[in-house]
């Protein structure tokens, strides 16, 4: 009899100890996933097909700033996420010297001028530093691909220039076009900023390079496919990573300049999407992670673009999505 009840109480035991351990399990997983659930819902809600799906757009106006790569995406997405978000008011603001970059951006974001920022270039370390001894985080959104284009003069009789010669320019060890088969003219650089070398003119402005290269038949200048490639005054150079695979910066067949603006040149997004065109990067919005308004703005702000209406918007743009 007594052997009969340290059995039962034994199974009693048992069945308490596991039912507290049950319940602690229960307990745990719950909270666990309640706490993840929301990130897990921040992080995936950019898989939506339109901005209304996403969630956490805060109230308010919100400034922002960087690259001028960006200018057409945000010529037509803007006004779209304000039809959509009347409440997330956003102001493209310059920088107080200077003139915009994504350099510009990141160091009006460090300084607390902007609550998020547009960039063509990755963040650097000394920037993840800076943002480190202000108490936050920088993180960069990848949302978008941009082919790198060369802009000459129209009159300019060559085939196209590769990676090599490309960088031998830069480095001025390419100082005439006749070293590349074509007219005995120097070579005359244009930059927006951010740039360095002999031969070098800093302009204001993208427009302000495409007019000079326009009225100098030696001129070069690069920048961003989707800008160069439909201008009327300047024509867009193939690239290659040799000579014998020299690849458009724009959608074949070549529309003439005469034909300008009735028709215009489009960038050559599949080529920039298989990796064949040579020049690319990554678009990036940087957030200023600081359990802030701020962040909530950025986060929001790259989801937006990262939905199937975002990436649309960007891909008519003459950008390749990257979803």
């Amino acid at each position: 009899m007594t052997q009969k009840k340290e059995t039962a109480s034994l199974v009693l035991a048992l069945i308490i100890t596991s039912g507290l351990i049950g319940l602690a399990f229960w307990w745990f997983t719950s909270n666990y996933a309640s706490k993840t659930g929301t990130l897990t819902n921040q992080t995936d809600q950019s898989n939506g097909k339109t901005f209304t799906q996403i969630k956490n757009v805060p109230s308010g106006l919100f400034s922002y700033g960087g690259s001028t790569t960006w200018a057409t995406i945000r010529r037509d997405l803007d006004p779209a996420i304000q039809t959509v978000w009347p409440q997330f008011r956003l102001r493209y603001t310059h920088p107080d010297k200077g003139t915009p970059s994504s350099g510009a951006g990141i160091r009006m974001l460090l300084d607390n001028q902007l609550s998020f920022s547009h960039a063509s270039r990755s963040i650097e370390d000394k920037e993840y530093e800076q943002a480190k001894q202000r108490g936050f985080t920088l993180v960069e959104i990848p949302v978008a691909i941009d082919g790198r284009a060369i802009a000459v003069h129209p009159s300019l009789n060559i085939p196209g220039i590769t990676m090599q010669q490309r960088d031998d320019i830069y480095a001025g060890k390419i100082t005439n076009w006749n070293q590349l088969g074509g007219p005995n003219l120097s070579i005359k650089r244009y930059a927006v900023q951010g740039d360095e070398g002999d031969n070098l003119e800093i302009v204001p402005s993208p427009t302000e390079a495409i007019r000079k290269v326009a009225d100098n038949p030696g001129g070069i200048f690069e920048a961003s496919a989707p800008i160069l490639v439909s201008q009327c005054k300047v024509k867009t150079l193939p690239l290659g990573r040799n000579l014998n695979q020299l690849i458009p910066p724009y959608k074949q067949p070549f529309v003439p300049l005469s034909e300008c603006p009735s028709k215009r040149n489009e960038a050559n997004t599949p080529a920039f999407l298989n990796g064949e065109y040579p020049l690319t990067r990554r678009l990036f919005v940087v957030v200023k992670k600081n359990n802030q308004v701020d962040q909530q703005a950025g986060e929001a702000y790259a989801n937006l673009l990262l939905t199937e209406q975002g990436q649309e918007m960007i891909q008519k743009a003459g950008f390749v999505r990257i979803r």
